[in-house]
């Protein structure tokens, strides 16, 4: 089996590529070896590698984050290598369990369901496609009075150029389009 490696915009975060699907076009993040636990199989054998801080799941990658202050990419790599070949080569799922993606900060407003089906669109449409090109993935968590919450997952949470791409691409991107938004924040 032939596993591709690409860098991502976070110096901490490898993203692998397989050729095969990971997941059914969900995406799902594991920022603890106990949220994987029961959940995920191949995230907690990524984790029990010891130097794992995080790993994303998107429809046709895995984003690993390694811990600060660990082993080098030169020495972890072929150890993820190692976990992600056996995994998919004994057949065993992904998921053991259906994950469950976090509801949103806060109770949408309906009288402002039309800008957030504009805003969710622009995300699904313009935005997630490049964030996961980069490993990562973000997610809709609410807008209140003006501030759309956005959360960063993947090679994205934590990433150096997080704060830069929030700002000055998706914040102008979401004003630009639609007008009622007046800030975005990340969560």
């Amino acid at each position: 089996m032939f596993i591709e490696t690409e860098r991502t915009p976070n110096p901490a975060t490898l993203m692998f590529r397989s050729g095969l699907s990971v997941t059914d076009g969900t995406t799902a993040d594991f920022a603890t070896p106990e949220a994987a636990a029961d959940t995920s199989p191949l995230a907690a054998a990524l984790f029990s590698l010891g130097d794992v801080e995080r790993v994303f799941f998107g429809a046709d990658f895995i984003s690993v984050t390694k811990s600060e202050g660990s082993a080098d990419w030169i020495a972890l790599k072929p150890q993820v290598l190692g976990v992600l070949v056996d995994h998919f080569s004994s057949g065993a799922p992904v998921f053991t369990t259906t994950a469950v993606a976090a509801g949103p900060v806060n109770n949408d407003d309906p009288a402002d369901a039309e800008i957030i089906t504009q805003i969710i669109e622009l995300i699904d449409t313009r935005i997630r496609p490049q964030v996961a090109g980069d490993g990562g993935d973000i997610v809709y968590r609410g807008f209140d009075k003006g501030v759309v919450y956005l959360e960063m997952q993947g090679a994205c949470s934590g990433c150096p150029s997080s704060t830069a791409t929030l700002k000055m691409g998706i914040e102008s991107l979401l004003k630009y389009y639609v007008p009622e938004v007046i800030d975005v924040r990340a969560i």
